[in-house]
């Protein structure tokens, strides 16, 4: 309650300041108040000096565009008003009057040369150099946009900073951007200001002179005299505060410690370096005894600069042994803390381990891009497979080879690989029949055959129809291919719980249909990861979850809710497979196979499961190697076609037995789409 009533009075206070400004523009106000808001003026501009001076980050001031454009127009009025009261009384108040005999010291000419040097240090220094600084900022500031969101993707791919700490960097960035882009402009507020006031004192001086003269029949000496003094008055009134604001703008605009205490750390860097006051001291005394300066007062500082120089070197030098006695004392005792398990029970989803040789490749400083890559891996399976690849942890491992690297998939090792620094590797497509010199290998995602080359060799093996990649692009493909086969098993409830809540925010009848009063996180985690499993996208989750609400109605079963959503999907799937417009060759299912199929199948409440003789799987399984070795003969992909009832078992049988085939249904396969059975599986 207090804090809402805290807001309302700000909230009336900033309005309240705004609205006076307007007020003052159009109705006449008394001196007595008018020196009130002159007080008032000063007070709010020294307020901002000050704040701009001691605040340690610039986005601490985020508001200070608008904060100029609010006192601009206020000094303004006043100065409207102050303007009406000397051509109309010749009183304007005591603030003016003060201004116009003491800062000026009661002379027209003196008065008049303070405020032309007030109104050039204003226009050619600070304004200028404010504005020009302001601009130069806004620019880099935006250019360098884009290589801090990339330097933020690498660090949340590396593991460096969590999503959190992302997305605060993220948002930090932006708000920056902003500021200096507003600071561009506000800076010609600050200008226009200062313009705006030296006009004004003009009209004052030419008007309050003839008001002087036809008015009170003063003589032309006695007139610009005694409206001069006021107009100078008036003028020295609003072009200090406007001059403290400049100062303002330009101190936050250059300030280049973002966060540090700017006073503590601008007196360390003049006053830091003992060197530099020992020789500022000797040249101060050499000054004071060779020149005719005054002995004493350059003997005075020369001392007190050689003095100061000895004992900062004192403080560093106990600062350094405190800091080696800190060092020493932080190292027994973590070597005498308990060892906190805690931080090693976490396990990360994905790891890219790699000897120091593979260093370089990840480097950013080394002209590596490996961090950039696994950025675009992770864009490229989002956009393939609809999921979001958890966190890929880059390490380097002195246990391995110099060139070996290692895949682990939640802490344990799945794959290696190893390269050649500065080599290529070249791999034949299979129709090129010249023969190039160098290294043999196998190509680690697909263990197809290769052979390493040199750079001198590169163009050349692509001459002649080489597929040639680079180090980088070898290690990219291994990990997305590893990351592909294994995106199921990384797919955690979370994972779901996020997609859920995504898909809530345009659809929350849908979801709120479906879980948790059909189906709970777990089942729909289990549909997604049996998908997955075999290569669908879920990235159209809303027909995935339509299809679940219209069938779970009836079955809890997952597997068989899959092939339902499989059947959804069927053009995704026959796009992913046949092309359009073309016969595709596949193989097809025994319809009596199928019958023995379904007749061994026993449902628990663990699920469904085959209870078919061993040595008929067996025969099965020998047919299928058969034929599948007809179609790789020919260069095609295998892709067995089966009855929609018999696929998710057929599927599971010959996982063991055939690795990543393509197992489809005839409900899968669009209309378009026209197929030729070349073979069938007997048993």
């Amino acid at each position: 309650m207090d804090f809402t009533a805290s807001v309302r009075k700000a909230d009336i206070g900033v309005a309240g300041y705004l609205l006076a400004a307007i007020i003052f523009f159009v109705i006449p106000i008394p001196s007595v108040l008018l020196d009130v808001m002159l007080a008032l003026n000063i007070a709010i501009a020294l307020i901002v000096l000050l704040n701009v001076l001691f605040v340690q980050e610039v986005l601490d001031m985020s508001f200070f565009p608008t904060l100029l454009l609010f006192t601009t127009i206020f000094r303004i009025s006043l100065n409207v008003s102050s303007t009406r009261l000397i051509l109309s009384t010749g009183a304007p108040g005591n603030v003016v009057e003060t201004f116009g005999a003491f800062v000026g010291g009661g002379d027209l000419v003196i008065g008049s040369i303070v405020f032309i040097i007030l109104i050039i240090i204003q226009f050619m220094v600070i304004n200028k150099g404010s504005e020009r600084v302001a601009e130069v900022s806004a620019r880099f500031t935006l250019d360098a946009m884009p290589g801090k969101q990339m330097a933020i993707d690498a660090d949340l791919n590396t593991g460096a900073i969590t999503d959190e700490e992302a997305k605060n960097r993220r948002k930090k960035i932006q708000e920056e951007s902003a500021f200096f882009g507003a600071m561009d402009g506000a800076t010609k507020y600050v200008k226009g200001d200062a313009t705006a006031g030296l006009i004004i004192t003009v009209v004052n001086l030419i008007g309050g002179t003839a008001m002087g003269m036809v008015n009170s029949s003063l003589s032309f000496s006695d007139a610009i005299a005694q409206f001069g003094i006021l107009t100078i008055g008036d003028g020295l009134c609003s072009q200090i505060p406007s001059l403290l604001i400049s100062l303002s703008t330009g101190i936050l605009v250059t300030k280049g410690s973002k966060e540090a205490d700017f006073s503590g750390t601008l007196v360390k860097q003049l006053f830091g370096i003992p060197k530099v006051l020992y020789i500022v001291g000797f040249s101060m005394l050499f000054l004071g005894v060779v020149t005719p300066l005054n002995v004493v007062l350059f003997g005075a500082f020369g001392l007190v600069f050689i003095i100061s120089g000895f004992t900062i070197a004192k403080n560093i030098g106990e600062e350094a042994i405190e800091q080696e006695v800190a060092a020493d004392e932080s190292e027994a005792e973590e070597i005498r803390r308990p060892e906190n398990v805690v931080s090693l029970l976490q396990v990360d989803p994905i790891e890219l381990e790699f000897g120091y040789g593979i260093i370089p490749l990840a480097d950013v400083n080394q002209g590596g891009d490996l961090l950039d890559r696994v950025v675009m891996i992770r864009r490229q399976i989002a956009l393939e497979l609809g999921t979001v690849v958890p966190i890929i942890r880059l390490r380097d491992n002195i246990q391995l080879n110099p060139n070996q690297y290692i895949i682990k998939i939640k802490g344990i090792q799945v794959t290696e690989g190893e390269i050649l620094f500065d080599h290529y590797m070249a791999m034949n497509p299979g129709y090129v029949e010249e023969e190039i010199t160098g290294i043999p290998t196998f190509e680690p995602s697909f263990h197809l055959p290769a052979i390493w080359i040199t750079d001198s060799q590169r163009e050349r093996a692509e001459s002649f129809g080489y597929t040639v990649v680079d180090p980088p692009s070898i290690i990219a493909t291994h990990l997305t291919e590893v990351i592909r086969s294994h995106i199921a098993e990384l797919l955690t409830r979370q994972d779901v719980q996020n997609l859920v809540n995504n898909l809530k925010e345009t659809n929350p009848v849908l979801v709120e249909e479906l879980t948790p009063k059909l189906l709970g996180l777990g089942d729909i985690q289990k549909v997604l990861q049996n998908l997955l499993s075999e290569g669908v996208s879920i990235r159209d989750l809303l027909s995935i979850f339509e299809t679940l609400a219209d069938h779970a109605v009836t079955t809890h079963d997952t597997d068989v809710l899959t092939e339902y959503v499989r059947q959804d999907l069927k053009r995704a799937i026959s796009l992913r497979y046949f092309a359009p417009n073309e016969v595709t060759q596949v193989i097809t299912l025994d319809p009596k196979v199928e019958q023995d199929i379904m007749g061994s199948i026993k449902q628990t409440e663990q699920g469904a499961y085959l209870t078919l003789d061993p040595e008929r799987i067996r025969r099965i399984m020998d047919s299928l190697e058969t034929e599948v070795k007809k179609l790789e003969e020919l260069g095609r992909t295998p892709i067995v076609v089966t009855s929609p009832i018999v696929r998710m078992y057929f599927k599971k049988m010959t996982e063991d037995y055939v690795r990543d085939l393509i197992v489809i249904s005839y409900n899968e396969v669009d209309s378009n789409v026209e197929l030729s059975s070349v073979g069938m599986i007997t048993g």
